[in-house]
């Protein structure tokens, strides 16, 4: 197995060996292995471990487990411990969505303050024909159908062409040991019920299940590639973008599957109401369909897309000095501190004396220039938002932290180098994002 994760790793994802790399280690089986694979290739590698407390004294054993095996093998460690329930409770929200949400955020705000290049998760074959299943009941498009990607921006999943068994069986070849998390044999979530139910199933009417799956996977994905540069091309053709977007229904119609583009350019705004959608095509002009953030007017023989404006607040926001809390546009802390803290997901830490009071909440504009934390010189905004692969709709709603127009903080995302604490700085500042 380590022949066949060193192979992938040279041919999909050459640049790890030369990464700084943080590994999302709970103890369980799966992120076991791959901490052990890491270590065997002596790769540049640290460790997080989130404590949901949820299992109680098994949640806390977890986290001494990990904790005792990072210690005995000199592996830097960072820990973070949720009240899942109650945050569960006080954003009406699952279990299992409010747990993603804070792992991951746990997970990024150390990347970002400890200037990690990525964060590896144990995610492997079985999880992606689990979460195929999932997505195909529930009803999905072709992008739904294709897995779980080996690389989403920073998040890169280096298990994912091995199957349970190929690691359950590294494991006990080399005598690696592992904590079982009792709430896996439950079948109260809906993905322990395919994986407990259903994919044994399967298995019976195909032995080769999962090499199946991967074939499957290979040819989805090769059919999604295509219909992203279908879609591409027929952009370029029908759309423009100014200070909004504009759809040419009279280009648009020439093209018999019309209503394929326009759910491939429009889903990333969050619009559902495909009919009402469709229909506008030929509707009088004036009628419009929303969302929760935008609205699609049909004007003559255009389809318009733009924001939703709230008019009772200005383009820009500010906070003046000593100022403690943000609610509007989004809602931010500050507060002085006299250490930097890993463990606080969604925070900055800025030198203060290096700020200029009132700062700005705003839009990024043409010409915003960033110097990205932890990398040498500038960047432009929009070559920023390129380079991480931000959809239109990811930079609509990107809000910046700003001291005297310059970017302090592209909220939620990346920290400015120019206000980093340094070992001159006297005030620290943390600000803090709550989504």
């Amino acid at each position: 197995m380590l022949d066949k994760f060193q192979n992938n790793i040279s041919e999909n994802l050459p640049f790890l060996p030369e990464s700084k790399l943080l590994l999302a280690v709970s103890g369980g089986l799966d992120s076991m292995v791959l901490l052990h694979l890491c270590q065997a290739m002596k790769l540049d590698i640290s460790v997080a471990h989130c404590n949901f407390q949820l299992r109680g004294e098994e949640s806390n054993n977890d986290e001494k487990f990990v904790t005792s095996y990072c210690e005995k093998n000199n592996t830097p460690l960072f820990v973070t411990h949720f009240d899942t329930e109650i945050y569960a409770k006080e954003q009406k929200q699952s279990i299992q969505v409010v747990a993603r949400n804070l792992r991951y955020d746990f997970f990024h705000s150390v990347l970002i303050n400890n200037e990690y290049d990525y964060i590896l998760t144990a995610h492997h074959l079985n999880d992606s024909l689990e979460t195929f299943l999932i997505n195909f009941t529930r009803g999905t498009g072709l992008e739904g159908l294709t897995g779980i990607p080996q690389q989403n921006e920073k998040v890169v999943r280096t298990l994912l062409p091995f199957s349970r068994v190929e690691i359950e069986e590294y494991a006990v070849r080399n005598g690696i040991q592992w904590r079982e998390d009792s709430s896996n044999q439950t079948e109260k979530y809906q993905r322990n019920k395919f994986r407990h139910s259903v994919v044994p199933i399967l298995q019976e009417q195909n032995i080769n299940l999962l090499q199946s799956f991967q074939n499957t996977l290979e040819y989805l994905n090769q059919a999604q590639s295509m219909v992203e540069d279908a879609s591409h091309l027929v952009y370029s053709k029908v759309v423009t973008e100014e200070e909004t977007i504009k759809i040419s229904l009279t280009k648009l119609l020439a093209f018999p599957n019309y209503k394929a583009y326009l759910h491939q350019w429009l889903a990333p705004f969050g619009f559902t109401a495909w009919d009402d959608i469709y229909n506008l095509v030929s509707a009088q002009s004036g009628k419009q369909v929303l969302s929760e953030n935008y609205i699609l007017l049909k004007d003559r023989t255009y389809l318009i897309l733009f924001p939703k404006k709230n008019e009772e607040h200005s383009d820009y926001y500010w906070i003046k000095k000593d100022q403690k809390e943000v609610k509007f546009p989004l809602k931010l802390s500050l507060c002085n501190v006299d250490y930097i803290s890993n463990e606080i997901p969604n925070a900055i830490f800025v030198d203060e004396e290096k700020l200029q009071f009132p700062l700005q909440i705003r839009k990024w504009k043409e010409g915003d220039v960033l110097f990205p934390f932890g990398m040498n010189g500038s960047k432009k905004l929009s070559k920023y938002f390129k380079d991480e692969k931000f959809s239109l709709f990811d930079k609509t709603n990107t809000w910046l932290l700003c001291s005297n127009n310059q970017i302090v903080w592209v909220i939620g995302k990346r920290q400015d180098n120019r206000y980093k604490i340094t070992e001159h700085t006297t005030r620290i500042l943390q600000i803090k994002y709550k989504p």
